[in-house]
């Protein structure tokens, strides 16, 4: 039978038309739905019947599937996230860092700052504090003195470099200049410094060969700045000239000094000393001793010299300092302007005198470090 022979029909259950041959109506069935299309007595039955659900449209399941594409896609990135919140974190910590070191008159960095710091905690806790701001500043004070190759490159990284200039020039054109890589160095120990005009640092640097370079820094204009005099142990001749003669005949020397009895053997008033210059970069090294120099107790120098060994033999430190003495054992660090007398005739080389003990250390500041009070034999 072709198409042309069947005849369309209305569906009376789900209301669809579909084609279906002529013929017994009994046997005719909905192309659609698949029920007998004329309402019978079984109506009643099938209105009680849940409609067949209906599968959704592919136009409803495409956009089903579009809305969901969109969530996934705009869901928030939590890596992500946390990358770019570490970044910022990190950005903020390293600005604090940068305002808390550089220079100013009102940066967490600056000398008011320095002085205004504090803990509630120990002196100790300070001391940590104190250090961690100055080390950066003083690690740049050593390195660029260091890497300068001349009087006026040098005088920047110094303290008083108004005063010191001249002396510096003059120191080396008449001492040889020693050369160190500042980039080998390690730092090996530091303290605090607690100087008449304020905290100083003491840090010490040591090169794979052996030198070790003891340095104190000072701030001054917002920057830590080496005390170039304790330094290069400055004096204002060459030590070895001036025994053998030469140059003024009155002099200021930071030098290492030893006593020994005196010349009657119970060093009951007075001390026989001999003077040593200390050799740049080697503490342990001693070279040169002067001949004896007397001195009587009862002097003043003699009463400040009696206050520093005992201060040495009981290894207490001037200003504070906890680092380890560098110095041989019964030697004591001085600051001294000596003259140079004839000798008699009956004695060889030459005599010297104790003009004047300035300090028992080697630090710039004026204060001598010991109190004649504090003397004894």
């Amino acid at each position: 039978m072709t198409e042309e022979d069947k005849a369309w029909y209305h569906c009376g259950r789900c209301g669809s038309l579909f084609k279906s041959p002529p013929g017994d109506p009994d046997e005719r069935v909905c192309a659609l739905c698949g029920r007998d299309p004329a309402l019978g007595p079984e109506a009643e039955s099938a209105r009680n019947e849940p409609p067949a659900r209906p599968a959704p449209a592919p136009v409803a399941q495409a956009a089903w599937a579009d809305e969901r594409r969109s969530r996934r896609f705009w869901r928030p990135n939590i890596t992500v996230a946390k990358l770019v919140s570490s970044w910022v974190v990190l950005m903020l910590l390293l600005v604090i860092a940068v305002r808390v070191l550089a220079p100013g008159d009102s940066k967490p960095g600056s000398s008011e700052a320095w002085r205004n710091t504090t803990l509630k905690g120990t002196s100790g806790d300070e001391t940590v504090v104190h250090l961690d701001q100055a080390m950066p500043g003083c690690q740049q004070a050593i390195r660029g003195f260091l890497d300068a190759t001349s009087s006026e490159e040098r005088n920047q990284f110094v303290m008083d470099p108004v005063t010191t200039a001249g002396r510096m020039a003059r120191f080396y054109d008449l001492n040889p200049s020693a050369r160190i890589d500042p980039r080998v160095l390690k730092n090996t120990a530091k303290t605090l410094l607690k100087l008449p005009a304020g905290p100083a640092v003491e840090a010490r640097w040591e090169s794979p060969d052996g030198i070790v370079l003891d340095c104190v820094f000072v701030r001054q204009a917002d920057a830590w700045l080496l005390d170039w005099d304790h330094f290069v142990r400055y004096n204002a001749f060459p030590w070895g000239p001036f025994l053998a003669g030469e140059g003024p005949e009155e002099c200021e020397f930071r030098l290492l000094v030893r006593r020994r009895l005196g010349r009657d053997g119970s060093g009951s008033n007075q001390m026989d000393l001999v003077f040593y210059p200390p050799r740049f970069g080697r503490p342990e090294s001693i070279t040169e001793p002067s001949v004896e120099v007397i001195i009587q107790n009862d002097t003043e120098s003699g009463k400040c010299l009696l206050a520093g060994f005992k201060l040495r033999e009981s290894h207490t430190a001037r200003f504070g300092s906890t680092l380890p003495d560098l110095d041989p054992e019964g030697f004591l660090r001085v600051r001294v302007k000596l003259r140079r007398v004839a000798a008699p005739e009956t004695d060889k080389g030459k005599e010297f005198e104790l003009v004047n003990l300035i300090a028992c250390h080697w630090l710039a500041t004026a204060a001598p470090g010991v109190a004649p009070a504090e003397s004894g034999k």
